[in-house]
């Protein structure tokens, strides 16, 4: 029900933080495999009428979406993080290699 709520949050959060960040830790990347989960599972939501669109928006109380987010929200976000980590990490070696081999 409100699992996209966690990502959402980061990807305010990152999308600020990311302008001010140097390119090299590719933000953009970041903030679109965050913009995109958000908006995939809003989508989801909606179809499946666990979210409105007239208050309060979420059909389920606070009992049922804390325990959603904290179970499947902050997981989600953290595996989101560990792949950009992933990819960030493969893209400055592969730069690195370019530049050695260039030289």
């Amino acid at each position: 029900m409100a699992c996209f709520l966690v990502p959402a949050g980061a990807a305010i959060v990152t999308t600020v933080v990311g302008k001010k960040a140097s390119e090299k830790y590719h933000f953009n990347w970041l903030n679109s495999m965050l913009w995109g989960g958000v908006v995939m599972l809003a989508v989801e939501h909606i179809a499946h009428r666990e979210i409105v669109l007239y208050p309060p928006f979420l059909t389920a109380g606070l009992s049922e979406v804390l325990p959603e987010m904290l179970r499947v929200g902050i997981p989600m976000t953290l595996a989101i993080f560990l792949i950009w980590g992933v990819m960030v990490a493969v893209a400055a070696r592969v730069s690195r290699r370019v530049k050695y081999v260039e030289a």
